[in-house]
């Protein structure tokens, strides 16, 4: 049948403590791609006792290590799962039957993400989390731009064959501290990335953008709804431009 044969990717680094139930669930695919990026934990070993096949590599570009990943799949549709993501055995079966009868394009698979024990459903946005992902496409429907950290998309939209109705399980942090110290690290990483850094367009700008983006989470995707966790997230959401600015500017100082 066409486009039946479906290729996991997961691209990793230092995922000993994930990547072992990811690989599991998806036991369903018809090959396991793992990149692994300047592991230096037992992530091989866990890959390799899955008979995943595995590209190692040091790569300061995300985008180019995911790219590679792709290319290296040989099945004609491609998952592309993280190693804090679980594929559920409903979401598998919606996977086989979504893609039996298509050769091309790509399918949005929403996400449940997880703080700790928590599903917190609503309010995710702008980096610091996502309600759905394009992780499920076919060979030359999908890139990822040359960005240093959440690298950009190109995707051909008339190829879209629409949102898959079961959910990508996301453990995203486990406390709202790793939440912070992951913002932390994501925000260091963009204003690294010149690629970012370029889009910010001064302090007043990037301030002033901390209400829209604050009530876009908060308000308009019903981020009150998850009480603390929500209130963090749109505040994350609110400050992350004025953040990778004003880290952008310093890091630039450093430098001269």
């Amino acid at each position: 049948m066409p486009g039946s044969r479906i290729s996991a990717l997961v691209v990793a680094h230092n995922e000993e403590a994930q990547l072992g139930e990811c690989l599991q669930c998806l036991a369903f695919a018809d090959e396991i791609v793992v990149v692994l990026d300047n592991c230096t934990d037992q992530s091989k070993s866990i890959a390799e006792a899955h008979n995943c096949t595995i590209i190692e590599g040091n790569w300061d570009i995300e985008g180019e290590r995911r790219n590679l990943g792709i290319d290296t799949c040989t099945g004609k549709w491609i998952l592309e799962v993280d190693a804090d993501e679980r594929v559920s055995p409903d979401l598998a079966r919606e996977i086989r039957e979504a893609i039996r009868d298509k050769d091309h394009g790509f399918f949005l698979v929403p996400f449940h993400n997880y703080i700790g024990q928590r599903l917190v459903r609503r309010g995710w946005g702008a980096y610091i989390g996502t309600n759905a992902k394009v992780c499920l496409f076919a060979r030359g429907s999908k890139r990822w731009g040359p960005q240093t950290i959440h690298p950009e998309l190109e995707l051909d939209m008339a190829e879209y064959h629409g949102r898959l109705q079961q959910a990508m399980i996301h453990y995203i942090d486990d406390n709202i501290p790793d939440l912070l110290r992951r913002f932390n690290r994501y925000t260091t990483a963009m204003a690294r990335d010149p690629y970012h850094a370029k889009k910010l367009n001064g302090f007043i700008r990037n301030l002033l953008r901390i209400p829209a983006r604050f009530h876009k989470c908060y308000i308009y995707k019903k981020g009150y709804h998850e009480g603390l966790y929500g209130l963090i997230i749109a505040l994350l959401a609110g400050l992350l431009p004025i953040t990778v600015y004003i880290k952008a500017v310093w890091h630039e100082s450093k430098n001269e």
